[in-house]
């Protein structure tokens, strides 16, 4: 009798979609290097007076990172500028390949940096959008 590949659900499917696991060494040793990257990260956006900034966890939840941080920004100027002082601090800090999305005048800047995805938004961009729902505690709580 043919057997049947296996479902878009299996738990191997589902391993790869998540992502390599980490060893009970890395998970020890990352954390402090990734508090010390999302610290500067926040304290850039505090600096460039960056309003409601929120970090979520996504360890567990998403393979393309492991933070979010997400800040609003009341004009252009602002949020293209708080990216490129991002940007110039993540270089200081080591990181190579930094990707700005959006920075040349949209609602919506997007600033990978590798562990931590950073969302610029202005005020209507970021209630539409609403990651802050769609990555946040409440989608561990399901019904």
């Amino acid at each position: 009798m043919p057997t049947s590949p296996p479902s878009p659900g299996t738990p191997r499917k589902k391993a790869v979609i998540a992502g390599p696991r980490r060893t009970v060494r890395e998970s020890r040793a990352e954390p402090s290097a990734l508090e010390r990257l999302q610290g500067m990260i926040v304290g850039s956006l505090e600096d460039d007076k960056a309003e409601s900034i929120v970090t979520l966890d996504l360890s567990g939840k998403a393979s393309f990172a492991d933070r979010m941080v997400i800040a609003t920004g009341l004009a252009d100027r602002q949020i293209t500028a708080m990216a490129g002082h991002l940007e110039e601090k993540l270089h200081q800090a080591g990181l190579k390949r930094v990707q700005i999305e959006g920075a040349a005048g949209s609602d919506w800047v997007l600033v990978d940096a590798g562990d931590i995805v950073v969302h610029l938004f202005k005020p209507a961009a970021r209630a539409l959008y609403a990651l802050e729902k769609m990555w946040g505690a409440d989608l561990d709580e399901a019904p």
